[in-house]
């Protein structure tokens, strides 16, 4: 019997005027550490903060694949990449004639919406609308793809115009049907480029390093051998990273950077320049060297990628109040998540990928429709796999069997959480040889234990208890005293890998 096959119920009987919006806001590399609501955070995220505090947060939401665009098809289908096809951005182009959940939801009689990134290469299927920006998109003036195929500039910065024309959709669509709106953000997707009015924020803040920032990466091998360092000066380029540009200065990525600051007009270039000419200018007449030099990348660093979030929670607490004003806030159900979780100098990384906790783990944030009763934090393990059977079940539709996530609303229609769920979750990062050079590997993460095979061209094996080594510094695999629990951790990953049917093909 299907794991799952115990947690997923009759669908509700519900009228088409009873059944709820869905809202889905979805950021691009956002993660817990940089959300307040979390509890850990250096920034303060109060719109963001707001939607946990009228709902629910889930204190251990992972991905099935920390990557955007493989994330975001795990997203549509509620399945695994090795079955939706999408398994790498290299590489990879979605197949958008196969069942995805917004066909469903289309069938089930909900108008459907995409608005932002899309960033699964082939044309959107399943949508009523959608528009969408292409490949990573902009953060300045973005262009954006129409349904009907034509293309056309935006003025303004990204955050911005997407929640513009997520609320100008919501304003024209059809009222006398339920609808399912995806908002997805380019932001906080590198190269964290401000939004003009937030240019100068957070430069008196020096944030702290994380207690493993200067990480040596002992016996881990995969570790030793990426190229997401915040140290090297190829992972983090300090021109298209860190903004530290002066004329004739080239690395490999300063001509990616100088094409993103052209999109700007004239006068907001002019500030642009202004302010990072300062910086850099200070820069070069005392360059710092060695350690120093390190801690002033993951400084920059944290400071634009923290403006990128400051703008980002404005724009959510936007559409918040959009949607109240319109009486439409309690039948919507609202959440907010990212693809996947991010680096912010933890093992002294930026990036995501590994199946390592800050990127494996991504926030997840529900504020429920009138007749939903759980409020506060939940702490059971779901993925993003699970989003696609929820929406069809707060939808009143069947769940195809062939999807293999979890609905979320056993978790969330009562004040406590069923008594039997998942006890582990699956994972499979495949895009190698890549940029940042991550191995390819899977894994198995139960409540306390994470075990990892690195596999390809090398083949080594990770073993965390995740209770005494929380930052993961501490590889035990193999080591006298954890026969046992590897053993049990091996059959787990091997009974997940037989339930969502993965080949040795696959792996």
């Amino acid at each position: 019997m299907r794991e799952t096959s115990l947690l997923l119920f009759l669908p509700i009987a519900v009228s088409a005027q009873q059944r709820p919006n869905i809202v889905f806001i979805m950021t691009d590399d956002h993660t817990a550490q940089m959300l307040s609501a979390y509890g850990n955070s250096p920034i303060q995220t109060p719109n963001l903060d707001r939607i946990a505090e009228e709902g629910v947060l889930f204190r251990n939401s992972f991905v099935a694949n920390s990557l955007s665009g493989p994330s975001r098809a795990c997203l549509m289908t509620g399945k695994h990449s090795h079955k939706n096809g999408f398994t790498n951005n290299e590489h990879g182009i979605f197949d958008g004639s196969q069942q995805t959940m917004p066909k469903l939801m289309q069938q089930a009689g909900y108008q459907t919406a995409l608005i932002g990134k899309w960033h699964l290469v082939s044309k959107p299927t399943g949508f009523d609308y959608y528009d969408i920006l292409p490949g990573q998109g902009s953060y300045y003036n973005p262009t954006f793809i129409h349904d009907d195929g034509a293309e056309s500039r935006s003025k303004g910065y990204c955050t911005d115009v997407i929640t513009d024309k997520a609320i100008d959709w919501i304003g024209n669509r059809d009222k006398s049907r339920p609808f399912l709106l995806f908002v997805h953000h380019k932001a906080c997707h590198r190269d964290w480029l401000p939004p003009m009015k937030y240019l100068r924020e957070y430069e008196d803040v020096t944030f702290p390093l994380p207690s493993n920032f200067w990480d040596c990466w002992c016996d881990r091998l995969a570790a030793q051998q990426q190229e997401m360092s915040i140290a090297s000066p190829h992972d983090m380029d300090i021109v298209y990273d860190n903004k530290i540009y002066s004329k004739g200065d080239s690395t490999r990525l300063t001509a990616s950077y100088l094409s993103m600051i052209d999109r700007l007009d004239e006068s907001d270039r002019r500030e642009y320049w202004a302010f990072y000419d300062s910086l850099s200018t200070a820069f070069h007449a005392n360059p710092p060297t060695g350690k120093d030099l390190v801690e002033f990348k993951f400084q920059r660093y944290m400071r634009d990628y923290a403006k990128v979030t400051k703008s980002l929670d404005d724009n959510v607490g936007r559409l918040m109040d959009y949607l109240e004003q319109q009486g439409l806030l309690d039948n919507t159900f609202v959440v907010y998540t990212s693809d996947q979780g991010f680096y912010m100098g933890e093992h002294g990384w930026f990036d995501k990928r590994f199946m390592y906790e800050e990127s494996l783990n991504t926030p997840l944030l529900m504020r429920l429709p009138r007749g939903y009763e759980r409020r506060g934090e939940i702490d059971e393990m779901v993925q993003n796999i699970d989003h696609a059977p929820t929406f069809l079940q707060m939808a009143g539709a069947d769940v195809p069997v062939d999807i293999q996530g979890v609905s979320l609303l056993p978790l969330i229609q009562g004040k406590k959480s069923p008594r039997k769920w998942r006890d582990a979750i699956y994972y499979h990062f495949y895009e190698y040889p890549a940029e940042h050079m991550v191995k390819r590997h899977y894994g198995v993460r139960t409540k306390r234990y994470k075990l990892i095979h690195f596999y390809n061209d090398i083949d080594a094996w990770e073993l965390y208890d995740l209770k005494k080594d929380p930052m993961e510094m501490h590889n035990i695999y193999g080591r006298p005293g954890t026969e046992r629990i590897t053993e049990k951790l091996m059959d787990r990953l091997q009974r997940l890998q037989e339930e969502y049917d993965v080949r040795e093909t696959d792996r």
